[in-house]
């Protein structure tokens, strides 16, 4: 059974730019750091076999894996016995060596029971032969470098072992569900918290699989722990909210709508109790359990300060937006065509609020008022209207708007000496004098004695640059009458 969140889609002009960055880490990791195993592994098994070391290890080993089922209930180990013991018979020493050589735990019960397996001389050939493959190839495995052992805990293999894997099937499956997961709980968090968030989650995991391990040699590898944190992390940032999940069983799939929350325990569950009923199938369950409870307690925990959601996480995603906008709209102008004009106001307020952006609907707005010159809110929508055309870079608009309300508003609610003074910088800069000492004039009679001097001296600067003595002429007097 598989059931995993599927609430977002992936936003390609936001792409989420950490979770592709450690896909990339894993990939390289696995093709360029650990792909120098194999030849290593070879070369080990070749020694081994030379050394014919597999003729005194293989019927301890038959023995110690009989003495895990009968006597400490491993039953899990009894195909790895029959298998084993095929290998003894048809002869095929390449696959008992590899056997032999990469099981941790039985090498390290041959180092505490050489004693007693072996006669004097067969130990001291045992020791030496297997002490230089043992540092010459299996001690340099990345497994066995950076991956994480429990028995030899180290604080950086908390890291470093979520950027191995044990072969293609794995860093697949988890690159899939990194991606899955990642670019929401990315777009959530951010990048930065986001991958302190991760790797923390993963370092968790790793130390929930030890504590469960007993002092087990054998590396745990993989990015899988800190994977469950994500899904944990995910679950947690929706909470109850319903959201969509994706499930798989056996070859049916489809999906469902539920609290997110629910799904934890379901999740956790699941992992637990695989860890007691599912046998030996080289899963680390606990890991993936610490992993859940990782990426849920952190946000729990912490979303109120520093693992805080982003405000616009929770937005509806751009075309979700504009078939939201598209509805309204549409309902605002069905109440323009209705005239009923209170009604399509509010309607386009309402839109505002949520569509700052959309021009459209300041302009909308200025016409209605527009229809109330006597009232203020005609005032208040042309000066958001020239300020608008201002931002955008439309001159010309922002001074026939002005222009519009000099005719219409201007009686009953003039303008503000600044909002001429700004109409008349415009128009200077746009070459259109005639505009400019009409704004000047409006300016002038608003009563503001500073910036009418400072236009009055930009106007004869103006004027004299465009060798026009008489205007010139004109506002240097008005300016030494100031």
């Amino acid at each position: 059974m598989l059931i995993i969140p599927a609430e977002n889609a992936v936003n390609w002009k936001r792409p989420p730019w950490v979770t592709l960055g450690l896909m990339l880490a894993c990939l390289l990791v696995f093709l360029f750091y650990q792909g120098a195993d194999s030849r290593k592994l070879e070369q080990a098994v070749e020694s081994y076999l030379e050394a014919d070391l597999h003729l005194l290890e293989a019927p301890v080993y038959e023995d110690y894996l009989q003495r895990q089922i009968r006597f400490e209930g491993q039953e899990s180990r009894i195909y790895e016995l029959q298998q084993f013991q095929e290998f003894r018979e048809n002869d095929e020493n390449v696959w008992l060596a590899i056997n032999l050589l990469m099981d941790r735990e039985f090498y390290q019960y041959l180092l505490q029971n050489q004693d007693i397996i072996w006669a004097a001389s067969e130990r001291a050939y045992w020791q030496e032969q297997r002490l230089a493959i043992e540092q010459a190839y299996i001690q340099t495995l990345s497994a066995q470098q950076l991956g994480l052992v429990p028995a030899d805990l180290s604080l950086y293999t908390l890291i470093t072992y979520q950027f191995l894997h044990g072969g293609w099937g794995h860093i697949i499956g988890n690159l899939v569900f990194l991606f899955l997961l990642g670019f929401t709980v990315e777009k959530a968090l951010g990048p930065g918290r986001f991958l302190i968030a991760y790797l923390l989650c993963g370092a968790m995991s790793g130390l929930v699989f030890t504590a469960f391990s007993g002092g087990s040699y054998v590396p745990l590898v993989g990015a899988s722990g800190s994977i469950s944190g994500l899904m944990g992390m995910y679950v947690a940032i929706y909470g109850l909210q319903k959201i969509r999940f994706f499930y798989f069983l056996g070859v049916y799939f489809n999906y469902f709508r539920a609290p997110a929350i629910a799904l934890l325990p379901v999740w956790l569950g699941k992992e637990i109790y695989d860890y007691w009923f599912a046998g030996a199938t080289g899963i680390a369950y606990m890991a993936h359990a610490g992993g859940l409870i990782a990426g849920a307690g952190l946000v729990w925990l912490l979303g109120k300060s520093w693992l805080q959601v982003r405000e616009e996480f929770f937005e509806p995603e751009e075309e979700e937006q504009d078939a939201r906008f598209t509805t309204g709209y549409a309902q605002a102008m069905a109440s323009l065509g209705r005239m009923d004009f209170d009604l399509a106001r509010r309607q386009f307020e309402a839109l505002r609020e949520h569509y700052p952006e959309r021009h459209i609907l300041l302009e909308h707005l200025y016409h209605l008022a527009k229809l109330r010159p006597d009232l203020p809110p005609y005032r208040e929508r042309a000066r958001e209207l020239m300020n608008d055309a201002l931002s955008r870079h439309q001159p010309e608009q922002m001074i026939a708007i002005w222009q519009e309300y000099l005719g219409k508003g201007e009686s009953h609610q003039p303008l503000s000496a600044q909002d001429h003074n700004r109409v008349l910088f415009t128009s200077l800069k746009q070459h259109d004098l005639k505009a400019a000492e009409k704004a000047f004039e409006r300016l002038r009679s608003a009563g503001d004695e500073l910036l009418t001097t400072e236009a009055c001296r930009l106007l004869v600067e103006e004027f004299e640059k465009r060798q026009m003595a008489p205007k010139a002429r004109h506002y240097r007097q008005l300016l030494q009458a100031n």
